[in-house]
């Protein structure tokens, strides 16, 4: 190996000393380009760089949008080459990778070669690489073997397209790499085509989402394929401007201007008529719908005359506004149901609504108890995968000896005890619907690599059989524990973590949840269904609830009510009824005389002996306050009336409202 380091050093210097060698014109520009432009030394072996998580988050976070829509074209294409030896980078317009699909069984190998999540391939520091050379001359390519500058790089393959976004300028590129390969750089060529195909895809799907609203116009330069998988796609709005187009249609339209020698700006596109490329106006455009016959379809270029074959789109209705002043959200009945006028809730749910019929893994994080499976349900419920199944899975309570039998399943006779029939196993039990992996930060460190290769190739393989099985599964995930220390701590595998975060929502404890007069009313109404009798809360009672801290959430009080009910004899639950707990809690507050609560010795648990330290924590800031709790300022207000704190911080200090 390091006598063909050696060799492939002086090669290098040869090249950029100006002397050919028999590489493609493309790679010797790039070795140029390392040694007189970046100032790379050929003799310099360097190790990959592999971004912190935080940097990594922020690269992320800056192509978000963007890699809600990329993801679901990676898995796919990964699924295509699973099993050949290939990994699958995805990487933003500045070489870092931001999405990853691997064999997790050769993680270290992988990590040591920088085809890892978080590495740096733009070519000022990796030197000629697919990503980096790629994002130089904005051109699908294959940098093979020896191909690349650092003879670190020599065993790997690469192929590389860029994705450009709906202005035409690079929003990503897609790599396609493998640790080991066949000598010739022409057992790459179906990777090629591969990856170009499917960085069309994804710039086309970015589009139609992009443009939902807009007029879509599809171009094929054959009638056999206009309906089916056209090159060229086109956001046309309402006067007849393109305002959007993928990289293949930007190129057709390029040519087309170079025809017409009065053109003030040969490369501009966007803000342009349709009618300055095409016969053809925007009113035009209702008549190339899927239901015309295809060969009635074809329009032509004006200068060139070329023809194509097209398929319009049209924007759906608009519905215009009812003149009422505030309209209810536009959410599922399904996650309108698990909160009332809550404003962290909304937040919360509204995101969840805009993610329901995403094939992207989302992750619920929050205290124990705080309804994270009511939310998954909700979820599952008001996505496609409504009718297929919703299968739970408590990762926290599995036994680690069968946490493999049960998610994944087992053949008849695989060890000693298996079912004679054998067993099918969770995830598959979950085909077409979704999977719910509650306590996810519970689940041993063997377990995780078996469950990151279900995620990653989205199939599956029981014990005791040789070939996997496909599957159709929305994975939610669930937690109360911090997966980023979990994570540092070695204790949750990283790539793991980042391939169930597509999503993250994050549910507010009890005890920070304005609509909680509703959650309780709501319970009980539920409760008095099935026991077919009718009783609500008393004052005291209420008052007793809204004392407590709710360590355990919503599970708690559920427990809570559960008691109440039991015991109580009458149509009203009284303080009496309550669990000693809470009726402790609350009788401190009650018993306290008001000299003892200015000087703040109120129960731990009381509400207000909380939102006292939160006031003064903050200076009685109330958007402060409001700020730090999630809540609107109102809701800080209404807290304060009701359990008597104005008067009292009017008295004690004096101060203004800080606002």
């Amino acid at each position: 190996m390091r006598e063909e380091q050696a060799a492939h050093i002086d090669e290098l210097v040869r090249a950029a000393s100006g002397l050919g060698t028999r590489r493609d014109s493309i790679i010797e520009e790039s070795w140029r380009r390392c040694v007189n432009q970046h100032n790379l030394d050929p003799v310099v072996l360097r190790d990959p760089c592999i971004l912190p998580h935080q940097r990594l988050r922020e690269h992320q976070e800056a192509m978000d949008e963007f890699l809600h829509t990329a993801r679901f074209g990676v898995e796919t294409l990964y699924r295509e080459v699973a099993g050949l030896g290939y990994v699958l980078l995805l990487t933003d317009a500045k070489g870092v990778t931001v999405d990853f699909i691997g064999d997790p069984t050769f993680d270290n190998n992988l990590m040591r070669a920088g085809l890892y999540l978080g590495a740096d391939w733009n070519e000022p520091h990796a030197g000629t690489c697919a990503v980096g050379t790629c994002i130089a001359t904005g051109e699908a390519l294959v940098v093979h073997q020896t191909d690349h500058f650092d003879a670190t790089h020599i065993p790997l393959t690469c192929t590389a397209a860029p994705i450009y976004d709906a202005r035409g300028s690079l929003a990503a590129v897609l790599d396609i790499s493998a640790l080991r390969s066949p000598e010739p750089k022409e057992s790459q060529h179906l990777a090629l085509q591969l990856v170009k195909s499917f960085a069309r895809k994804i710039e086309s799907a970015h589009l139609l989402n992009r443009f939902r609203r807009e007029w879509i116009l599809k171009l094929a330069p054959s009638p056999e394929f206009a309906d089916v998988d056209p090159a060229y796609v086109l956001a046309v709005d309402s006067g007849g401007r393109i305002i959007g187009f993928n990289n293949e249609a930007r190129r057709l339209l390029i040519r087309e201007l170079e025809r017409q020698p009065a053109s003030a700006d040969m490369r501009t596109i966007a803000g342009r008529q349709l009618s300055d490329f095409f016969e053809l106006e925007v009113d035009d455009l209702p008549r190339l719908g899927h239901a015309r016959p295809v060969t009635q379809r074809m329009v032509r270029f004006r200068a060139s005359g070329l023809p194509l074959f097209a398929q319009s789109l049209a924007p759906p209705a608009r519905v215009s506004a009812p003149a009422a002043p505030a309209a209810a959200p536009d959410l599922p009945k399904p996650l309108l149901a698990v909160f009332h006028d809550d404003p962290a809730m909304a937040q919360v749910v509204g995101r969840a609504a805009k993610l329901v019929n995403t094939q992207m893994s989302l992750l619920i994080c929050g205290e124990t108890g705080t309804g994270k499976e009511h939310l998954a349900k909700a979820i599952h419920a008001a996505s496609g995968r409504a009718a297929k199944p919703f299968v739970p899975v408590n990762c926290a309570a599995l036994p680690e000896t069968l946490i493999e039998g049960e998610l994944f399943g087992y053949e008849a006779g695989a060890f000693t005890g298996a079912a004679a029939k054998g067993k099918r196993g969770l995830v598959s039990e979950a085909d077409g619907g979704t999977l719910f992996l509650d306590e996810i930060g519970d689940m041993p460190l063997s377990s995780q690599t078996r469950l990151l290769r279900v995620l990653a190739e989205r199939e599956v393989t029981p014990l005791g059989r040789s070939r996997p099985i496909p599957v159709n599964i929305r994975v939610i995930a669930a937690t109360h524990r911090d997966l980023v220390t979990e994570v540092k701590g070695g204790r949750f595998r990283e790539d793991l973590y980042f391939r169930l975060n597509g999503a993250i929502l994050t549910l507010p404890p009890l005890r920070h949840r304005t609509d909680f007069d509703w959650l309780a009313d709501r319970i009980l109404a539920e409760r008095c269904r099935s026991l077919s009798r009718r009783i609500e809360l008393s004052a005291d009672a209420r008052e007793a609830l809204h004392a407590h801290s709710w360590p355990g959430n919503m599970r708690e009080l559920l427990n809570a009510l559960d008691y109440a009910l039991a015991v109580a004899s009458g149509p009203l639950i009284g303080r009496e009824d309550l669990p000693d707990g809470i009726r402790a809690g609350w009788q401190g507050r009650d018993l306290a005389p008001a000299h003892i609560m200015q000087g703040g010795d109120v129960a731990a648990s009381s509400e207000r002996t909380r939102l006292l330290a939160d006031l003064r924590r903050h200076d009685w800031n109330i958007s402060a306050v409001a700020r730090a709790l999630g809540v609107d300022r109102t809701t800080i207000h209404r807290r304060m009336r009701r359990l008597q704190i104005a008067s009292l911080r009017e008295r004690s200090t004096g101060l203004a409202d800080g606002d």
